[in-house]
């Protein structure tokens, strides 16, 4: 079998030589705890306060303004939830998206149980919010907007700025889950006026289980955790100092080379795309009327589904995803899809190729080949031909 191809770039990414060789310190003869007071404790703080002013310097924000996470999730958790408690007695409302990323979702779903206000806007049918639907969701009792900036299933971009000035207009804070924008678009916190950033280590280089939470300075937040006064107050515990210095790293990378590596994707993803609808003119692109991020392929095909094609596609050596959710023997469409209204035999059938910085034209040129032929096979068994 010829070598794997890696295609699920969107669901995590290997770590990085220079990140691990960043860390590796840390995991060794400079492991001290940057909270006591000996050489060992100063020395690891030093490291992590430089992390957090090298990560901060690439995002266009203050050291201060850093708060290092267990990875995405916590990030948004701790914006979504933290920003509407500090805010619920004169505000009780909270506006988002039905395309979100779990993490906002349930964040959403819990601040509902406890008595919030919860106003889900419109979106097109290519995945962007509409603008009047979010104008009209805000009001003088929003303490807080989340919208994602590049969707993690179909990868369409959203209009950050704008929906920003909006709810500032309102006096709403604004939170954005940038996990997946991060290295794929430009990110410049002194012109982006966004009170809250979630960020995530594992989509760009750095290890699993590292992020960040960016808290503009006098941005509220009511910490999820307690025990200590670590990072402020805003996240107690024992601070993950080589994690931080690798994902600081990362990040450092990915910005100088976000120009450079996103044209170099975005040729991968179009050439991909334009081979495949020209083999399979019935597919389906998802988000392809809209700003698209670079490395994100979503495509469904009538008369295939999710599960049965990632197992073809895995048993040839090719590693992506599904846009929807193996359940119990059923297939669930994406919660993502189903928001845009997509036909059910569409959502179900969806392949998210997310490409990056494993992929080469030989890698594409070999899937171009591979999956029309997959496709024509599974429509043979399921008794479905084209004309």
């Amino acid at each position: 079998m010829p070598d794997p191809i890696y295609l699920d770039h969107s669901a995590t990414t290997p770590v990085r030589p220079e990140v691990l060789e960043a860390m590796l310190p840390f995991f060794g003869p400079r492991f001290g705890n940057p909270s006591s007071t000996h050489r060992w404790g100063r020395e690891a703080r030093v490291a992590l306060d430089e992390a957090r002013e090298r990560l901060a310097r690439a995002l266009g924000a203050h050291a201060d303004e850093i708060c290092f996470t267990s990875g995405g999730t916590e990030a948004d958790n701790l914006a979504v939830i933290g920003a509407w408690r500090a805010l619920r007695q004169s505000r009780p409302a909270i506006v988002s998206t039905p395309i979100e990323h779990k993490a906002v979702l349930a964040a959403v779903h819990e601040i509902e149980s406890e008595g919030g206000v919860v106003r889900v806007v419109d979106v097109s049918a290519d995945g962007i919010v509409d603008a009047s639907s979010f104008a009209a969701a805000v009001g003088d009792d929003t303490a807080l907007c989340s919208v994602m900036w590049v969707n993690n299933e179909i990868g369409t971009v959203q209009d950050i700025a704008a929906l920003t000035g909006a709810a500032r207009a309102r006096g709403a804070l604004f939170h954005t889950d940038g996990v997946q924008a991060l290295g794929k678009v430009a990110i410049d916190l002194r012109s982006l006026p966004v009170d809250y950033l979630s960020i995530s280590g594992h989509k760009v280089g750095a290890p699993k289980g590292i992020g960040a939470l960016f808290v503009r300075r006098g941005a509220p937040i009511t910490p999820m955790m307690y025990g200590g006064t670590q990072d402020r107050g805003r996240r107690p515990g024992t601070e993950n100092v080589a994690m931080s210095i690798g994902f600081a790293r990362a990040v450092e990378l990915a910005v100088e080379e976000r120009e450079a590596e996103t044209a170099r994707v975005r040729q991968l993803r179009d050439a991909l795309e334009a081979a495949l609808l020209a083999k399979i003119p019935d597919a389906v692109v998802h988000g392809r009327g809209a700003p698209r991020a670079a490395h994100i392929l979503n495509i469904s095909v009538p008369g295939t589904d999710s599960e049965s094609m990632l197992m073809a596609l895995d048993l040839q050596g090719v590693a992506c995803s599904a846009g929807s959710a193996c359940q119990s023997g059923s297939i669930d469409p994406s919660h993502v899809l189903t928001a845009l209204r997509v036909p059910h035999e569409q959502a179900v059938a969806s392949i998210r190729f997310s490409l990056g910085s494993l992929t080469t034209d030989a890698h594409v040129t070999r899937v171009a080949e591979l999956f029309p032929a997959l496709i024509a096979r599974a429509r043979k068994l399921s008794g479905l031909t084209t004309g």
